[in-house]
């Protein structure tokens, strides 16, 4: 199998379908007159203008992490078979469960959160900011490392992952209400989704997970929605510059950083909850209401 093989996943060829996917739903919010429904020119520029970039960056990172993966699968003490449908499904439902695992640390450890915010500070929710991805991988791939060591060949991961990606774009919108009950019981959907983007106290920290919502339901982050949620942080970045929106909350860590000599509260500013404050106790419970600018 070549490199660009390995590195050449399914999400890629998804583009058409997800722009088919925007151009049906702003025909559908045509004309809408709710509040914070439908797109905004600015805003939708702004996140695929992101989304566009970081096919470069996710590129060049998979490359880099297919390095190290590889070394980390050589030396597996097993290796699992792809031709065998049973390893998809084990691989894919790792891949998920590991994901819910780094989803839930990105919106609980602030420099993990730096990165992640980027998918969170549009105050729209529509299939264009599904698209508004983080120019920062880095933590994202370092979740992955149990696989190769567990003999998943890296290839394997990275198709798996695509698959999550594809799935997790359709739930970002407000066209789709609930589904039948069965499904909202077992997979994220657009209603559990929207209240994972929420900034109102009562959906903060919920519905971490990427296909499947049992994971948040079996570890207790799970919130149903019953109001219409607002989208955005809890303090919005008033800026529309693609720079600012990804790396604002860096240069926030940064001085925060700057502003002690302690080990104890450059820890807490660096793996503390967004929001961390050494002059207030923290109980760091899910559902604090902490963000950052």
């Amino acid at each position: 199998m070549t490199l660009w093989e390995q590195i050449n996943q399914p999400v890629t060829y998804a583009v058409p379908f997800f722009v088919l996917a925007m151009v049906l739903e702003i025909a559908a919010l045509r004309g809408h007159a709710e509040d914070r429904a439908g797109y905004d020119v600015t805003d939708a520029r702004t996140s695929l203008t992101m989304g566009f970039v970081s096919l470069f960056i996710s590129g060049a990172a998979k490359f880099a992490a297919l390095v190290g993966y590889a070394v980390l699968y050589v030396h597996a003490p097993w290796q699992v078979d792809p031709r065998n449908p049973l390893s998809w499904l084990a691989v894919m439902l790792a891949v998920d469960l590991l994901w819910y695992a780094y989803h839930r640390l990105a919106h609980r450890v602030r420099v993990v959160w730096a990165a992640h915010q980027v998918h969170h500070n549009s105050r729209y929710f529509n299939y264009a900011t599904a698209l508004r991805q983080k120019w920062n991988p880095w933590f994202e791939l370092l979740a992955w490392v149990p696989l190769p060591l567990l003999g998943v060949p890296p290839w394997m991961i990275f198709t798996a992952w695509s698959f999550n990606l594809i799935y997790q774009f359709w739930v970002h919108t407000e066209t789709i209400g609930k589904l039948p009950r069965w499904f909202e019981f077992v997979f994220n959907t657009p209603s559990h989704h929207r209240v994972h983007h929420a900034s109102d106290r009562e959906y903060l920290d919920r519905n971490y997970g990427g296909i499947l919502i049992l994971w948040d339901r079996m570890f207790g982050t799970f919130r149903a929605e019953t109001f219409r949620p607002t989208y955005g942080l809890t303090k919005n970045i008033d800026s529309s510059n693609v720079l600012t929106l990804q790396y604002y909350e860096f240069g926030a860590l940064w001085r925060d950083l700057r502003s002690t000599r302690r080990i104890r509260e450059w820890a807490g500013y660096l793996f503390g909850p967004p929001g961390w404050d050494p002059g207030v106790a923290r109980t760091g419970d899910i559902g604090d209401p902490l963000r950052p600018h």
